[in-house]
């Protein structure tokens, strides 16, 4: 045995041959490991069971009213409702894209529900959920899958930072953000602001993610990285991503990590409300694996019966976010249907104002993708407007010569 192979010991500084290790694990083993059960189990926090049965844990209790339950609910029937007239308005060729939530109302709800109005929220491109809890409409967010803008909404008034397409990336914008709440004094004993940002399974295998811990960990920025593991980055299993459960991977950039049953909203609140508080308090950062399952497409340009077998979709289906919410209420809160009715006319009603807006966007000028470059319009910018309308204008002049009017 070479020099190189031997270890020192932590305790007498004495040296000698490694430790035995233990035997590499199997790919069987590694995928078990991953994919983690919603029945519970020590790494899986979990407050409301598949079947609707309120459950207790031991270090994130929440106290919440009949009412709150009720809004809940709300929030989730609404905006999967909203997902799905997207899903739709997309089929009849009046989006250019969409990209579903379907399943993962819950972790997107009790996520966003738990911030509060002073922190910020950096999505990437599904957290549809996420601005409706910000005060965003679902109409604000057609432009940017029609085309015509990248997100109405302003950042700051809102606290939430537009969509986000390139994988992974918005977490080093929420770094940088956190670092500036922790450089500007506004975390502390006394509470203060923190800032969350949310991505998929698929966006840990990106560099950016990995340099955002190293940040966030090495400045205590006041971060919380959620992260929505839906099994399926586009379409290649969450096993293929890692060889550990994501949470997991806090560790190794020491701080908290933690899995949350991300169908189950209650645990998806309590967990994002006590990781908010120790980012608040200058106790960041801190990893959330929300684990859920995307029950639709990746986008609908994508075709996930090509890579995922029906049987395990159909098993997800019996961990319904909403249906579970549902049933507790009816059982345990002595919720009436007329509630439930109430709900259904509302969402009805937003689907319809949802398609009015789409139907009725007004098409932007061409010269608009110039003017909202830069703050201040440059010479080269300016050259390349009037350059490219003097283009569109010939076909005008063809279309003119030709008859056509």
């Amino acid at each position: 045995m070479s020099p190189e192979q031997w270890t020192r010991s932590e305790t007498d500084g004495t040296t000698g041959p490694p430790a035995a290790t233990a035997a590499k694990p199997t790919r069987e083993q590694v995928i078990a490991g991953l994919r983690a059960t919603s029945e519970g189990g020590a790494d899986l926090v979990q407050l409301l069971t598949p079947e609707g049965q309120r459950v207790e844990h031991p270090d994130f209790d929440l106290d919440i009213s009949t009412a709150q339950l009720r809004d809940l609910y709300r929030d989730m029937v609404l905006v999967r409702r909203a997902d799905r007239e997207g899903n739709a308005l997309q089929r009849q060729g009046q989006l250019g894209i969409w990209v579903p939530l379907l399943g993962q109302e819950a972790a997107q709800i009790g996520a966003g529900r738990a911030l509060q109005p002073q922190d910020m929220a950096f999505p990437s491109y599904r957290e549809h959920g996420i601005a409706w809890c910000r005060g965003i409409d679902p109409t604000e967010i057609l432009g940017i899958f029609r085309g015509t803008d990248h997100g109405s909404w302003d950042p700051i008034d809102k606290r939430f930072h537009l969509y986000t397409i390139v994988i992974g990336n918005q977490c080093l914008n929420a770094t940088g953000y956190a670092m500036g709440q922790r450089f500007e004094g506004k975390v502390g004993d006394q509470g203060g602001e923190a800032t969350m940002v949310f991505f998929g399974d698929g966006a840990t295998s990106q560099g950016d993610v990995h340099e955002a811990m190293a940040w966030s960990a090495v400045y205590d920025a006041p971060v919380v990285f959620f992260c929505q593991n839906n099994q399926w980055a586009i379409s290649e299993p969450v096993e293929r991503q890692t060889r550990v459960p994501l949470y997991q991977r806090a560790s190794g950039y020491g701080f908290p990590g933690i899995r949350v049953d991300g169908n189950d909203v209650l645990a998806s609140l309590a967990v994002s409300r006590w990781a908010l508080d120790e980012c608040r308090h200058g106790n960041g950062p801190v990893l959330i694996e929300a684990f859920t399952y995307r029950m639709d497409a990746h986008t609908t340009s994508d075709d996930p019966t090509r890579y995922r077998l029906a049987d395990e979709h159909e098993a997800w289906k019996l961990k319904d976010p909403i249906e579970r919410l549902r049933v507790h209420l009816v059982r345990d809160q002595g919720v009436e249907q007329d509630f439930f009715d109430g709900v259904d006319a509302e969402a009805d009603e937003l689907a319809a104002r949802f398609r009015d807006f789409c139907f009725n966007i007004p098409e932007p000028p061409p010269e608009r993708m110039f003017s909202e470059v830069y703050a201040e319009e440059t010479p080269q910018l300016a050259a390349q407007r009037e350059s490219y309308l003097q283009y569109l204008a010939g076909f005008a002049d063809e279309a003119m010569a030709g008859g056509v009017r």
